[in-house]
C-alpha cells in the first residue's frame, strides 16, 4: 500500500533528482531512501525514474505520480492544520442561545469581541426563552446560553453574568410616571402585562412571585410572548411590565422607563453550557467571555 511517507520520498527525490540531496533533505540514511523508492515501485507496479550512474531521471510515469504526489501532500497539510485549528478552537462551529434581555444588550459586545478574535468560527445565534433554552443545552442543540434565573441548573455549568434590579416600563400619562423611582407596592392594583406567558416556568411567573413577595397579588391584565408585543400594550395604557434593567432601551414614544425603588428585587443573567470539558470553540468562547467579565470565574 503507498503511505504518505512515499509520497515525500518521492516527491524530495524528483525535486533533487540526486539521492544524496534528497536524503539528507529528508533527515534519513540515502540506502534508506533508495529501499523507499524501489518498494514504491514494486508497489506501483511501473518504474517511476531512470537510473544511471551520472544521473536520475523522471519517467512519464514518475513525472504524473510527481504532480499528483504533490497535489497529496499540499492536501494533508491542509488537513493538519484544519485539525490544528480546530483543535486550538479557531475554526468550527458555536451555537449560541439567549433570552430577548440578553441579545439587547450583553450579547452584542460579546459576540462583537468573539468575532474578531475568531472570524472563522461559524457562530449559529438563537434567541429562545429560559426554559427552551435549558432544554437545548441538555440535547446538544445549543453550546451555551445565556438565560434568566430562577432557573434549574442540574447537570450543567453556570456562571452569573450580572445581576440586575428589576425596573418596570409605563405609559407616560400614568400618575406613577411623575415618580423618579416607583416602590413595588406601588403596583397593587395596576394592571400588569406579564411576558412570556410560556412556556412554564417563565418570566411571568417570576414577576408574579416577585409581587406576591412584595404583599399583594398581580393583577393580570394581559399576556405576551414577545416584549414588543408587551411595549406595545404598554404604549396603549393597557398595563405596566416589569423588566431587567438592561432592557430600558425599549422606550418607545408613549412609554417610559422608571427605577424601582430600593431595596429592588434583583434578577440574574446567567452563562450556562453543560458539564465536562467544553468544546474547542465553546473554551475560547468563555475566555473571550472572562477577558471581558473577569467575575465569571
Amino acid at each position: 500500500m503507498v503511505e504518505l511517507r512515499h509520497f515525500r520520498y518521492f516527491v524530495a527525490l524528483a525535486e533533487e533528482l540526486h539521492f544524496g540531496r534528497a536524503a539528507q533533505k529528508l533527515h534519513i540514511a540515502q540506502p534508506g531512501l533508495s529501499q523507499q523508492i524501489l518498494a514504491l515501485e514494486k508497489e506501483l507496479g511501473v518504474a517511476l525514474l531512470t537510473r544511471t550512474r551520472r544521473r536520475v531521471e523522471l519517467t512519464e510515469a514518475g513525472r504524473l505520480f510527481l504532480q499528483e504526489g504533490r497535489r497529496v501532500l499540499a492536501q494533508a497539510q491542509r488537513a493538519e492544520n484544519l485539525a490544528r485549528r480546530a483543535g486550538s478552537g479557531e475554526i468550527g462551529r458555536l451555537t449560541i442561545a439567549g433570552t430577548e434581555s440578553a441579545t439587547w444588550d450583553v450579547l452584542p459586545e460579546l459576540l462583537r469581541e468573539y468575532r474578531r478574535c475568531y472570524s472563522e468560527v461559524e457562530l449559529v445565534i438563537r434567541e429562545m426563552t429560559t426554559p427552551l433554552q435549558v432544554a437545548a443545552l441538555h440535547s446538544g442543540e445549543i453550546d451555551v446560553a445565556f438565560l434568566r434565573a430562577p432557573v434549574e441548573t442540574e447537570g450543567l455549568n453556570v456562571r452569573t453574568v450580572r445581576q440586575e434590579p428589576l425596573a418596570v416600563l409605563l405609559p407616560e400619562a400614568h400618575p406613577l410616571a411623575q415618580r423618579g423611582a416607583i416602590p413595588l407596592a406601588a403596583l397593587s392594583g395596576e394592571p400588569l402585562v406579564v411576558y412570556p406567558a410560556s412556556p412554564r416556568p417563565s418570566w411571568a411567573d417570576f414577576t408574579i412571585g416577585v409581587c406576591r413577595n412584595a404583599g399583594f397579588e398581580p393583577r393580570i391584565a394581559h399576556e405576551a410572548n414577545e416584549t414588543a408585543t408587551a411595549v406595545s400594550f404598554v404604549a396603549a395604557g393597557l398595563g405596566l411590565i416589569l423588566v431587567p434593567e438592561a432592557l430600558k432601551g425599549l422606550v418607545r414614544p408613549g412609554v417610559l422607563f422608571r427605577p424601582l425603588a430600593p431595596p429592588a428585587p434583583i434578577t440574574q443573567l446567567l452563562l450556562v453550557h453543560r458539564s465536562g470539558p467544553p468544546s474547542p470553540t465553546l473554551k475560547t468562547f468563555l475566555a473571550v467571555a472572562h477577558s471581558l467579565w473577569p467575575h465569571l470565574e
